[in-house]
């Protein structure tokens, strides 16, 4: 049975302060951009909240600041705003892949990242690259600002470290991945419009045959989007081999916690995971 449309409130903010403000006024409202996903909760009847503050329209939210040192995105940007930009496909390319594998045309031109960050699934697929890539958020508040670093956001199965006044405003990365070996793939039931059953983002910086810089992402295998710190300790400042390698896959293997579900198996997951881990490896070795 679908949620009554009759019995949800909906303001437009017209700007952030006002947003924090509602935020803040008294429990019950939440935050709304895109929609994507609180549509899919409508249809389904289980859509627990009933008052939104629309924060599509901020301009503050909606940008993409290129600095010296560092990328800042608005939480309200679309996956095509993410998927089009020339300094996001040159520096940080896994994300405008994760972009092109969300849902379809429609969904790409209205979802946000900031709501696929919220929304915390842990097979969402902004989150390995943006784990990859070790970002922050901003989380905003009529009580001020924090940033914290977004593999300390997820605490638990649609869990956050996020007050019920807060709101996340802005991914910041930091643009120190040139010359990086970038990796990406998601495996799920079809190339388009599916939710992953793995998905393994990775970065990797070498230097001759030694690896000097490390970070894998991994999706779908845990009840959060997880770094594998275990397997990337593995690997950093050693040369890729084949003993390195089971070593990485080895301790990625205890790092993960994948589970049986209707889109597949922990035994699967699991050696999926591992499958992949040595792929990005052994491209990464090519490459270099």
């Amino acid at each position: 049975m679908k949620s009554a449309v009759e019995d949800l409130e909906l303001v437009s903010a017209p700007n952030l302060s006002e947003a924090l403000r509602l935020l803040a006024s008294q429990p019950g409202w939440e935050p709304i951009a895109g929609g994507t996903d609180l549509m899919v909760l409508l249809n389904a009847g289980k859509l627990s909240g009933q008052r939104f503050v629309s924060i599509r329209q901020l301009p503050e939210l909606r940008r993409i600041v290129v600095l010296d040192d560092e990328v800042v995105l608005g939480a309200a940007l679309t996956y095509t705003a993410i998927r089009e930009h020339p300094v996001l496909r040159a520096e940080f390319p896994l994300l405008p892949i994760a972009a092109s594998w969300t849902g379809g045309i429609a969904n790409q031109n209205r979802g946000t990242i900031g709501g696929n960050i919220v929304n915390a699934s842990p097979a969402a697929d902004s989150a390995p690259p943006l784990l990859a890539y070790d970002a922050s958020l901003r989380l905003s508040s009529l009580r001020g600002e924090r940033i914290i670093p977004y593999r300390e956001f997820h605490t638990g199965y649609k869990q956050m470290q996020l007050a019920r006044d807060e709101m996340v405003t802005a991914i910041h990365l930091r643009r120190q991945f040139a010359g990086w070996t970038h990796y990406a793939r998601k495996v799920g039931a079809r190339k388009a419009q599916a939710i992953s059953k793995v998905c393994l983002n990775g970065v990797m910086q070498r230097a001759g045959d030694t690896v000097t810089g490390i970070a894998l992402a991994l999706g779908s295998v845990a009840p959060i989007p997880i770094r594998c710190v275990g397997a990337e300790a593995e690997l950093l400042g050693r040369s890729i081999s084949p003993r390195t390698i089971a070593r990485a896959q080895e301790a990625l293997t205890e790092e993960i916690k994948p589970i049986d579900d209707v889109r597949s198996t922990a035994l699967y997951r699991s050696s999926v995971a591992r499958n992949l881990l040595r792929e990005f490896l052994l491209t990464a070795h090519d490459a270099g």
